[in-house]
């Protein structure tokens, strides 16, 4: 994501970390989201602490993209968004500027307009004294609820989580900076962006509270959903959640998982089984060839002439990571 200035926004973009140790006084960050990370909400991407053309989140991980300068902490699906999720401040100090009125769509979209110079969406920037502000980007059209000049505490609402500028689901990208210059909250001293002076990522205390970094743990794959279907099923329809609902009369079962954060060398196995335990599908696919920001699997089964079997049909999802279980997900569902 590329944040270009505007005049009547001034969100100017700070495309790679700084050189220079973030300096005391720091916020102290709540969790800037009213949603539950690793169950109605995940972290997909992380400030890229590579000062080149490669890409390095602040675990020496590939959880990013070249010059990311925030944190994207993304909703499930876009249920989630149209149900409404509230955008925190995430700590205390004053509204400086705001953008509303920004449509709600994905760039991939048929017929979507350029958002070139208002790539943040609808969004709010919060100053908190001393040089230090958070923005908040891609929110909800209509969703703002405050306005410039505002004072606001840790955990006040500033608007809902939407879909508003360059983005392809629904999240909040948070940006956090000092001087202008971006810091990572994560691991605050930029001066090492690439941690090439200790050839690894060395853990540093974070700006988080303890709580907020507790709810964030690092996790190198998640399951976002998970669930059976009447059809072949596209990662169009689970973003969205319009997946055909498997039923009984459906003409095939299909299971399906969709996760993030995969990595490399990850191989990923699902399994449907029927009533009495056996399988009715299965899939072992190759290796992931890359690390891969999202992946969705799929196994079904055609319904048979006398119909599905009343009972409860369970899917196995797995990613083995150097032959061990590195994600998994079981679910279920009764005919």
């Amino acid at each position: 994501m590329k944040l270009a200035p505007l005049a009547a926004f001034a969100l100017a973009a700070v495309l790679a970390p700084t050189a220079r140790p973030a300096p005391g006084g720091a916020p102290v960050l709540a969790f800037p989201l009213a949603c539950e990370p690793g169950r109605t909400c995940e972290v997909q991407h992380y400030v890229d602490r590579d000062p080149g053309p490669g890409t390095r989140d602040y675990r020496c991980g590939p959880q990013t993209y070249e010059k990311h300068n925030g944190i994207d902490i993304r909703l499930l699906d876009m249920a989630a968004e149209r149900r409404g999720v509230a955008v925190l401040a995430a700590a205390a100090g004053k509204v400086t500027r705001l953008r509303d009125g920004v449509t709600d769509i994905s760039i991939r979209a048929t017929g979507a307009a350029s958002v070139a110079n208002q790539e943040c969406g609808n969004g709010v920037v919060v100053d908190h004294g001393n040089g230090w502000e958070t923005q908040y980007c891609h929110m909800a059209r209509g969703s703002l609820v405050v306005k410039a000049g505002d004072p606001v505490q840790a955990g006040t609402p500033l608007g809902r989580v939407g879909l508003s500028g360059n983005t392809e689901f629904p999240h909040l990208h948070l940006t956090v900076r000092h001087g202008g210059q971006v810091v990572d909250p994560f691991a605050p001293d930029m001066s090492d962006p690439d941690m090439s002076d200790s050839g690894a990522c060395k853990p540093q205390p974070s700006m988080w509270s303890a709580k907020a970094l507790a709810s964030m743990t690092y996790r190198s794959g998640a399951v976002l959903n998970a669930g059976f279907a009447g059809g072949a099923v596209t990662m169009a329809e689970v973003e969205d959640a319009q997946v055909a609902p498997a039923s009984s009369q459906a003409p095939y079962l299909v299971a399906y998982a969709r996760a993030i954060g995969l990595l490399a060398g990850d191989v990923i196995a699902l399994e449907l089984k029927g009533p009495d335990g056996a399988s009715l599908a299965a899939s072992r696919l190759p290796a992931l060839d890359r690390w891969k920001a999202q992946h969705i699997a799929y196994v079904g089964k055609k319904r048979p002439p006398a119909g599905w079997a009343p009972g409860v049909y369970v899917a196995d999802y797995q990613v083995l990571r150097a032959g061990k279980v590195a994600v998994s997900r079981r679910f279920e569902m009764r005919f």
